[in-house]
């Protein structure tokens, strides 16, 4: 005999601006007590203004979950492709991938903060970047973490 999986399916719900934390945390308080509802996660990343994903069984148990909540404006139609839409919301964006060699930058934290600076070289595998300060008399190599 052959076991039945079910997948879950990733559904966006449109929400009130601002009310997308206070939103997820009424989902998962109805989730807990809610029986019969096959809700497998809620999130809200940081990124997208006035959505959370719901993670469900089907998209009937989505809409169970959202009746009565307030600041819910109804879903975006269709389902949500984890691999193309989620997948890269999740991954952590490295701060390096933003600054080329020449930019002048300003460090933000340790001993040089506030300082003006030239980079001069970016590592992309080590999430480092090489920069000289702008303003000390004598060229001075500086590495820092993205």
């Amino acid at each position: 005999m052959e076991e039945e999986t079910e997948t879950a399916h990733f559904y966006l719900l449109r929400t009130t601006t601002t009310q997308e934390d206070a939103v997820v945390d009424m989902l998962y308080q109805k989730a807990l007590s809610e029986e019969g509802v096959d809700v497998y996660g809620i999130f809200h990343p940081g990124t997208i203004k006035g959505y959370v994903f719901i993670e469900a069984r089907d998209l009937g148990d989505a809409v169970q979950l959202v009746q009565g909540i307030p600041h819910t404006k109804g879903f975006v139609q269709g389902e949500v492709d984890f691999d193309k839409e989620v997948k890269p919301l999740l991954q952590p964006k490295s701060s390096v991938l933003d600054v080329d060699k020449g930019d002048l930058v300003e460090l933000i934290a340790g001993p040089f903060k506030g300082e003006r600076a030239k980079v001069i070289r970016v590592d992309q595998a080590k999430e480092e970047v090489t920069v000289e300060l702008i303003e000390a008399t004598v060229p001075i190599p500086v590495t820092a973490k993205g």
